[in-house]
């Protein structure tokens, strides 16, 4: 790991032992989807960013990375903010699922994300979609993610990197999609997350 990875100060000791146990006890990693999506700075160096810093992570490999789509922001007056670059990765970790949103906290941290309104612009965005088939009403980490099934720009990347995906408790990805459409994402071909090597 390089020094000049933002993410190795936020990890705290306590996060790392806990890990370094799970990497014992815990022989079948499970699958996660987390999305992505940032709307200030270097927007596409902030994802690859993000995804090199959950490779990063002991207890996480990054096995599938979606293309990059453009969005606009959700929730907000149009022209307000700049558009959203959005993307999904499929992890292997075997973290438990809290351990991985404090995980997904601390890179948001590292890239400086302020949390002081909501649907706020950000510099990155690290949600947990779906950890394995895990349905949990928890207020600090609801599994799936409560709006994940309705928004595209989650939606059309998750069915790129699996489609066959399905979001427990709402049905298939393939279906939800056809049933929310595509409007509003914009496909970047020009631009490319890499898978961590």
């Amino acid at each position: 790991m390089s020094s000049s990875d933002p993410t190795v100060q936020p990890v705290p000791a306590s996060v790392v032992e806990q890990v370094d146990a799970a990497d014992v006890t815990l022989s079948n990693p499970k699958w996660a989807v987390l999305s992505l999506g940032s709307n200030l700075g270097n927007r596409l160096e902030t994802l690859q960013g993000a995804i090199d810093a959950l490779e990063d992570t002991p207890g996480v490999r990054v096995k599938r990375v979606s293309p990059v789509y453009e969005t606009e922001p959700w929730g907000v007056e149009p022209g307000s903010q700049p558009a959203y670059y959005n993307a999904v990765v499929m992890v292997k970790t075997t973290l438990p699922p809290g351990s991985l949103l404090e995980r997904g906290h601390a890179i948001e941290e590292a890239f400086e994300r302020v949390r002081d309104e909501r649907w706020g612009p950000r510099t990155i965005d690290v949600d947990i979609v779906t950890y394995q088939d895990v349905v949990s009403d928890d207020p600090v980490l609801t599994l799936p993610h409560p709006r994940a099934h309705e928004r595209a720009f989650v939606l059309v990347p998750w069915y790129d990197v699996d489609p066959e995906a399905v979001v427990p408790g709402h049905g298939r990805v393939a279906e939800l999609l056809t049933a929310v459409g595509r409007e509003g994402v914009r496909a970047r071909v020009d631009l490319e997350l890499r898978l961590p090597e």
